[in-house]
């Protein structure tokens, strides 16, 4: 896919580099590619293994990093070129335009909401111990807030066949519903709709736009540890009362 710099609902910002944000993005996905490239069979390959989304570790134990971590594991050297490809050439200008602290927020809330709508799905209607990985959920968000800004930009579909963006997002988004239909397809298509879902959202409702995963997973991960903690001392104070009397005050 390529697209023109016409647009005809918002500026367009032009940039003579690629943008921080974008550019941290694209190094961190495929170092962490390499990694499970050279890593297979090794103890490497099995380390990562934690960090792609599977739904039951998520709700039986508490593995909440995993609806951000299983953004930056990709299944083949195909799935990560198409990947980071749509991030750098559709990413690049919403970030310009909103700026990196903005745009990774909207990057990571819409990974992030893709993921819970995975574990979701997987507990209704597939099976819990498959694990996720990829970032198409960011992207298919990144993908349905360019057709809202620039719905008549004209873009290369497969790099020969003008289109404008809303008709593209249009279609894929079209395709991605058809594959829901398929649960044996190996493809998230409910994390590509997803995507899409909370990427509208972010975009119409500005409350979202403050949204900060790492605070949510900090939060969750001094919760687990408060409890823990709790459970220990309890667990003490049994074993204390049991070898003397109650202190008199």
């Amino acid at each position: 896919m390529a697209y023109s710099t016409r647009s005809y609902a918002r500026p367009y910002i032009a940039s003579g580099g690629m943008p921080r944000g974008i550019k941290w993005l694209l190094i961190v996905n495929v170092a962490i590619f390499l990694l499970q490239y050279f890593g297979r069979g090794t103890r490497v390959d099995e380390f990562l293994s934690y960090f792609a989304l599977y739904p039951a570790a998520v709700v039986k134990l508490f593995f909440v990093w995993q609806l951000a971590t299983y953004m930056f594991l990709h299944g083949g050297i195909w799935h990560l070129l198409w990947n980071m490809l749509a991030l750098w050439m559709f990413g690049s200008e919403l970030e310009q335009v909103w700026g990196m602290r903005r745009f990774l927020r909207f990057y990571f809330f819409c990974g992030v909401g893709a993921g819970v709508c995975v574990v979701l799905a997987n507990y209704l209607f597939g099976d819990p111990g498959v694990a996720t990985i990829g970032s198409s959920g960011a992207i298919y968000g990144i993908l349905l807030v360019s057709a809202v800004l620039w719905p008549d930009r004209i873009i290369l579909f497969s790099f020969l066949f003008p289109i404008k963006m809303k008709y593209f997002v249009m279609i894929v988004g079209a395709i991605a519903f058809l594959g829901t239909f398929n649960v044996h397809s190996g493809v998230s298509d409910v994390a590509h709709l997803s995507g899409m879902l909370f990427g509208y959202i972010f975009l119409k409702f500005p409350k979202t736009q403050g949204f900060d995963p790492f605070r949510a997973m900090r939060e969750s991960y001094r919760s687990w540890r408060l409890a823990r903690a709790k459970k220990k001392f309890q667990v003490y104070l049994r074993k204390q009362g049991s070898r003397r009397g109650p202190w008199v005050n």
